[in-house]
């Protein structure tokens, strides 16, 4: 099975070059969030012992919070 995104970049009022800008980069958007996902879980696995009961919460209602917008969009980190 083949896919194939065709880009029309001649229309002047085309937005057919950030479409395609967002399709080429979709592997670094997941990397993005995959390295906000790991730095979050690092803040809350390895908080030190001074970190407020509000602040590691609240951390982790963040790292909640990615995982269900990745899930409602279908989208995953694995």
């Amino acid at each position: 099975m083949k896919a194939i995104l065709e880009f029309d970049f001649d229309k002047e009022d085309s937005d057919d070059r950030i479409q395609f800008q967002d399709a080429v980069d979709g592997t670094k958007w997941k990397l993005a969030m995959w390295e906000l996902d790991q730095w979050l879980r690092a803040q809350i696995k390895y908080a030190p012992d001074t970190m407020s009961d509000d602040t590691h919460k609240t951390l982790q209602e963040c790292r909640d919070k990615l995982h269900y917008i990745l899930s409602d969009n279908n989208l995953n980190l694995d």
